[in-house]
């Protein structure tokens, strides 16, 4: 199992299980931690301004233990409501492209299969990566709209990137 943390301008960390493990609130909790350290290095200053997260309801995210780490380091959950791959960038916009490239490919070990994700990831080009979050934007927007639902984050309003 991948977990793949990525923004406008591309992968912040892709966090691999080793085979046979699952995920849980402690497990999520690490992969935070290093997250937080891989935004420190690759973004500068991100963490000062605010990190915003989209992470749908499953156990570990909405795990007490998530919820307090969260919470100490004063990240933002954009609400994702149940059920709605639509306003998942990654369920839009990546899944798809990556599950083309994949197929149709075999490969002999673990190990094969992770070193073509992560190159296939490192050979994205940016604008890829800009588009996806950018249509997170009007795809929330749209919902917005449908829903009637006014949505912030801390006083600030979803804006293009």
């Amino acid at each position: 199992m991948a977990t793949v943390f990525w923004d406008a301008k591309g992968v912040i960390l892709l966090d691999i299980l080793p085979q046979g493990q699952c995920i849980n609130a402690a497990r999520y909790c690490s992969t935070l931690d290093r997250l937080k350290e891989a935004i420190r290095r690759k973004r500068p200053g991100l963490l000062r301004r605010g990190v915003v997260l989209q992470h749908d309801n499953a156990t570990p995210h909405s795990a007490n233990l998530t919820q307090q780490w969260l919470q100490r380091y004063g990240w933002e959950i954009l609400p994702h409501p149940a059920h709605s791959p639509d306003l998942a960038p990654s369920d839009f916009h990546l899944f798809g492209p990556l599950k083309r490239h994949l197929g149709g490919m075999a490969f002999e070990t673990e190990d094969d299969f992770i070193s073509e994700l992560r190159n296939w990831f490192d050979n994205l080009d940016v604008d890829f990566f800009r588009v996806g979050i950018n249509s997170l934007l009007s795809r929330w927007q749209k919902c917005i709209h449908l829903t009637g639902i006014m949505l912030r984050s801390s006083g600030r309003e979803l804006q293009s990137v």
